[in-house]
């Protein structure tokens, strides 16, 4: 007899800050660095004009959880996300986003980082997502899409190029380099 209790919902409403439910228990998420950070919100405000623009979908910043029933997950909290399901108010989105984003931090690099990317992103397809931004700001391919069609196929959108979401986010796309802050200045 297992005495293990698995995580819920309802433990994942008690967490302060970014979180997830796997394989039954909370993982929580480390705060992100600066360039990942603007890379989301430049994702996001260019993924939010679009939603105004077409009266389409909700884009959908950092730490929103969206409940999903996999065997292994209940959640999810992309860095961006494209929802096209029902409002839910002030509860967490039903369901996965049909595009979701997934900006590296740190963290996110080496072999284990690799297979829990991997691992998520097949989560992603289980739940609904029809396409997954890989978001690598330390590579020469910034932008790997995967499509829930072809989950092994790639395409790949490098500095200069201009990266889209079909077919989650029909008629969007956004410049790579918007991606990367150019003349910051601290005064």
């Amino acid at each position: 007899m297992s005495t293990n209790v698995k995580a819920t919902i309802e433990d994942l409403y008690q967490v302060p800050g970014k979180a997830e439910i796997v394989d039954g228990e909370i993982v929580v998420m480390s705060p992100t660095g600066a360039a990942p950070s603007y890379a989301a919100a430049e994702i996001f405000v260019s993924l939010r004009e679009h939603c105004r623009k077409t009266k389409i979908g909700l884009a959908v910043t950092d730490n929103a959880a969206f409940r999903v029933d996999l065997p292994n997950r209940g959640s999810f909290s992309p860095d961006v996300a494209y929802h096209l399901g029902e409002w839910t108010g002030m509860k967490f989105f039903d369901g996965a986003p049909v595009f979701a984003v997934e900006v590296r931090s740190e963290g996110d690099y080496g072999t284990k980082a690799e297979a829990a990317i991997a691992r998520k992103r097949r989560d992603y397809f289980a739940a609904g997502a029809l396409v997954v931004w890989d978001v690598d700001l330390l590579s020469e391919d910034v932008v790997t899409v995967y499509r829930s069609n072809e989950p092994e196929k790639r395409t790949i959108y490098r500095r200069g190029g201009i990266a889209e979401a079909e077919p989650a986010v029909p008629d969007w796309a956004m410049r790579v380099d918007d991606l990367f802050n150019k003349g910051f200045s601290s005064r």
